[in-house]
């Protein structure tokens, strides 16, 4: 064969060529344009944006290494630790026939039965210390009181881990919901979840009931893995997965150093009443100084006299190291952070000088009252032609309706009587009707724990949260007060968003003992930058503490069955200011009684614990809230009150006691900020109904009753419920019946609406000693 030429080989493209279509890069150049333009160019000082720099394949490789081998030092120094820290472990039963001191007796003698090595101790507070030498790990086993569900939070707020103890033979306890909502609420570390009596039930139904316990803790903790505790190789298989697993991180305590006593003393001093209390124990968290203030979670906060490095016999059984006691750091006067909490405000700033004679005398003058002596049908307006008498003395019974005509500043005094009407804003409560029932058959012993005056509080709120729902900030209008009196402390605004609100206008007087940042998130951002800074006890090392000024009566009459759990507070944290706190209702724990708004409640906030009556608002944005007189069901709002200062982030659980003892969660939710310029604005809306209906306008009754309020209210824009805007234009008669404008025709069926609002400001009802006994 003849070998192919190059003109026979080149394949020349026919008339049919497939012409595709060019890629459209829009209104900018492609990369490869730009590759072509540049022409091997490069900007020497064009800066590339840190953000959105694309790392190299070496870049890419070498972060990877950074990382794995900041993971394997974290690993080693963890496994370091675990030789002089033992494991916190919360053992917590979730079955009333599973006791947990028997239990764990019980797998001890099992594992030295089994020829395990470990070593045992009990400190001076009931823990259990074991040692297992297989591991290398100690563990600290605490037994919570499980009735106390207050003290109950305070133990696992410091432990590593929890583990849930569920009987096969019993399955789980009621008051299991309450329980695990509490938990999960306030911060959840890390768990085991073990399954006890398992030999009781015969062998075919061992395997179904360990899949009933499974699916049930799916509920609350859905990728946890249920396991035994029978043999000595599930209970070695639990206890390696408590020191291997990885820890959770719970930041309100992660951030503040944190100490659990295993041995307390106390030391009176001179005087009887108080005394130095000696905490010692393992410090964990970050480094404690003792120059900061202290927290005891339901005692209050406290200042340090020293800190020393002490020995901690467990530790020194097994690993053979024996610490000298030495004191670390004695308090230093002048740098040691002080317990003012409240802002003491002198009474005397900002007032003006003595008055002089003069200035006496013309406001005297002032203060006389007016007489007119009018004939009898003589109208206001006729009236104000006659001549005015002056009177030395003045009527206490006559009413004032002087005020300015413009409405958003009003300055009218009003009587006591007046005064306690404009503090409720809902509507009057319906009478409870009673209703026949049958009779049960022990009608007496019920009889006796019934509280009808409770029954119909609870139903009164019932039905003013149904109406809030239905017709909210609804208020109907008095008819023995004038609207203009009723509700003078109230202004109209043209809108609710954009309309201004100046923060500093009439504060109450407990602003005066609050504290305020200037900008609090770059003191919060400034002080865990901080942390790493500071001088003192170390993480891990076992201290003694010295709180000094420990009321004697709180010590000694404290329930020995919840640990004492101490807090080092951050800076200004001791001090006052208005905390709010963002709060949803739980679903799994369910509440059917409305909360109102200002209702005592208790508050499980980071690492303390208090009662207060906060007011409800709007979780939105902008820089004015709506006022909340309910905490609905399926709302969530945000709970403002005077309280301490606590950094974000951090847990906060809402609970309510009830009259038998129990505990009721109504909420949980975080710490969202510490602003007391948070506008709160209560709406009061009164509603009318069109009684003529025009193009334009209509004739408007019920919203007023008397010709004075509705020229007071004129300035005023309304709004009906199908979305018209109008205003007033004038009174029709003398009972109350106006004519309106629109911006298009009125339903008949249509409610006509006057907004009105007045800012709120909650009560200084703060009380941190609140008993977790009861």
């Amino acid at each position: 064969m003849k070998p192919e030429t190059r003109d026979q080989a080149v394949h020349r493209p026919g008339p049919a060529k497939q012409d595709n279509k060019k890629h459209k890069t829009g209104r900018h150049r492609s990369k490869g344009i730009l590759e072509i333009l540049k022409k091997g160019r490069s900007a020497q000082n064009s800066a590339k944006s840190k953000a959105n720099h694309q790392l190299s394949r070496m870049e890419r490789r070498n972060q990877a290494k950074i990382l794995r081998k900041t993971k394997t030092e974290n690993v080693l120094i963890e496994k370091r630790r675990s030789l002089n820290v033992p494991h916190l472990v919360a053992v917590i039963p979730l079955s009333n026939n599973v006791f947990v001191n028997e239990k764990l007796m019980e797998m001890i003698n099992v594992l030295q039965k089994a020829d395990v090595k470990l070593s045992t101790a009990v400190a001076s507070e009931g823990y259990s210390h074991l040692w297992v030498e297989q591991f290398k790990q100690g563990f600290t086993f605490i037994r919570p009181d499980c009735s106390s569900v207050l003290g109950l939070l305070d133990t696992l707020k410091v432990v590593d881990t929890i583990l849930f103890m569920v009987s096969a033979e019993g399955g789980f306890d009621q008051d299991v919901d309450l329980l695990m909502t509490c938990i999960l609420a306030q911060g959840l570390p890390s768990t085991v979840v073990a399954i006890t009596d398992l030999e009781k039930i015969p062998l075919k139904k061992q395997n179904e009931a360990k899949q009933c316990i499974q699916k049930d803790i799916e509920n609350w903790l859905p990728d946890e893995k249920v396991s035994k505790i029978d043999t000595s190789t599930d209970i070695l298989n639990v206890l390696r997965r408590i020191s291997s697993q990885k820890k959770r991180t719970i930041t309100f305590r992660d951030r503040r150093p944190h100490l659990l006593a295993e041995e307390l003393a106390f030391i009176p001093s001179s005087d009887d009443n108080v005394g130095t209390m000696k905490v010692s124990g393992f410090l964990r968290g970050q480094t404690l100084s003792v120059n900061s203030l202290v927290h005891i979670p339901g005692w209050g906060d406290f200042q340090m006299e020293q800190i020393d490095l002490s020995s901690n016999d467990f530790i020194k059984s097994f690993s053979g190291k024996d610490v000298q006691t030495t004191v670390l750091e004695t308090a230093s006067p002048g740098l040691q952070e002080n317990l003012v909490c409240e802002n003491i405000p002198d009474p005397m700033d900002a007032e003006q000088t003595w008055p002089t004679d003069e200035e006496m005398k013309e406001a005297i003058s002032k203060n006389k009252r007016m007489i007119k002596r009018v004939p009898q049908g003589m109208s206001v307006y006729q009236s104000a032609w006659i001549p005015d008498e002056e009177s030395d003395h003045d009527d206490e019974n006559s009413e004032s309706d002087e005020g300015s005509d413009d409405f958003y500043s009003i300055e009218d005094e009003t009587s006591d009587n007046e005064m306690k009407s404009m503090i409720d804003d809902h509507m009057e409560t319906m009478s409870m009707t009673s209703v026949a029932s049958e009779v049960p058959i022990d009608a007496d012993k019920y009889d006796l724990q019934f509280d009808i005056n409770e029954e119909e509080k609870i139903l009164t709120k019932i039905k003013e949260a149904k109406a809030d729902q239905l017709f909210p900030d609804e208020v109907d209008t008095p008819n023995d007060i004038p609207a203009r009196i009723r509700f003078q402390k109230y202004r109209g605004l043209q809108s609710f968003r954009t309309s201004p609100w100046d923060v500093k206008e009439n504060l109450p007087a407990e602003y005066a003992r609050i504290f305020q940042f200037e900008n609090f998130d770059r003191t919060r951002k400034r002080i865990f930058k901080n942390l790493e800074n500071i001088t003192g006890a170390m993480p891990d090392w076992y201290i003694t503490v010295y709180v000094k000024n420990i009321p004697a009566k709180m010590f000694h009459s404290r329930d020995a069955r919840n640990p004492i759990v101490l807090f080092g507070l951050m800076p200004h944290e001791q001090k006052m200011s208005v905390l709010n706190v963002v709060l949803k209702r739980p679903s799994t724990v369910h509440f059917d009684e409305p909360i109102k708004s200002k209702s005592e409640l208790i508050f499980q906030c980071g690492f303390r614990r208090f009662t207060a009556e906060p007011i409800f608002s709007q979780h939105t944005n902008g820089n004015k809230f709506k006022y909340e007189r309910f905490f609905h069901q399926d709302s969530i709002v945000v709970a403002t009150m005077f309280a301490p200062i606590i950094y974000p982030p951090s847990s906060v659980i809402a609970m309510k006691h009830c009259k038998d003892g129990s505990f009721q969660i109504i909420g949980n939710g975080n710490v969202l900020s510490v602003n007391p310029d948070r506008v709160i604005v209560k709406r009061t809306v009164l509603s009318g109904h069109p009684f003529k209906v025009h193009k334009h306008s209509a004739v408007v009754r019920f919203m007023f009753f008397n010709r004075e309020d509705i020229d007071w209210f004129r300035p005023v824009e309304l709004r009906t419920k199908y979305g018209r805007r109008g205003h007033i234009k004038e009174p029709l008669g003398t009972h109350g019946h106006m004519k309106c404008g629109f911006d298009g025709q009125v339903k008949s069926q249509d409610t006509v609406c006057l907004n009105l609002y007045k800012r709120v400001f909650p009560k200084w009802t703060y009380n941190q000693f609140y008993n977790v006994t009861k």
